[in-house]
């Protein structure tokens, strides 16, 4: 496979930052990288280049990193509401998804969210409180709170669903050590009974 040398001009997650050279196929050089601007051939003329690019990457990442900082301390502690129908079983009739996540988010703050950064494994498809984050950058993230009710529900009704679900929990939790605490009583009684059979 024929290989060729290029500058970065941006920084590309998985491959490297801006600045620096890298072999990479030529096809995905010439056919991706270059095209889109990402990088440039690495003759002797573009590597003089190479510490001015290296520059004004440092200055920018250092600028995106301040803007998700200031972003994440305005996301961070949010409260979203979802009133949505659902059934007895406290499953939605559809879902919330990250997309329905980001566009409450975005009536909130003074900016568009992405809510391709939400980190949210599958909709949400149960009633509920759900505690989520959202990363702005590899090193800032935000947490924010969701909670899902039915139509005309409120806040303090998911929290009290929540309570009433940890409580029951902690009594199915009790009932099987319960349980078990019997079920080795009556090994024990039974084990003493043979013993004195013999």
């Amino acid at each position: 496979m024929a290989r060729m040398k290029v500058l970065l001009t941006e920084d590309i997650p998985s491959l490297g930052l801006a600045g620096e050279v890298h072999t990479v196929a030529r096809g995905y050089a010439r056919n991706y990288l270059i095209p889109r601007r990402e990088a440039i051939v690495a003759t002797k003329g573009a590597l003089k280049q190479a510490e001015e690019i290296r520059q004004m990457a440092i200055r920018r990442r250092a600028q995106e990193f301040s803007n998700a900082e200031a972003q994440a301390q305005v996301l961070s502690g949010q409260q979203l509401l979802f009133e949505v129908r659902a059934g007895d079983n406290d499953r939605l009739y559809g879902s919330i998804t990250t997309s329905d996540i980001a566009e409450q988010l975005t009536e909130k703050v003074d900016f568009e969210v992405d809510r391709r950064r939400i980190m949210l494994g599958a909709s949400i498809r149960e009633l509920g409180l759900y505690d989520l984050t959202m990363r702005l950058m590899p090193e800032v993230e935000a947490s924010f709170a969701v909670a899902v009710v039915r139509e005309g529900e409120s806040w303090a009704d998911a929290e009290q669903r929540e309570r009433d679900r940890e409580a029951a929990a902690q009594a199915l939790l009790e009932e099987e050590a319960a349980a078990e605490l019997i079920d080795e009583a009556l090994e024990n009684d039974s084990a003493g009974d043979s013993e004195e059979n013999e």
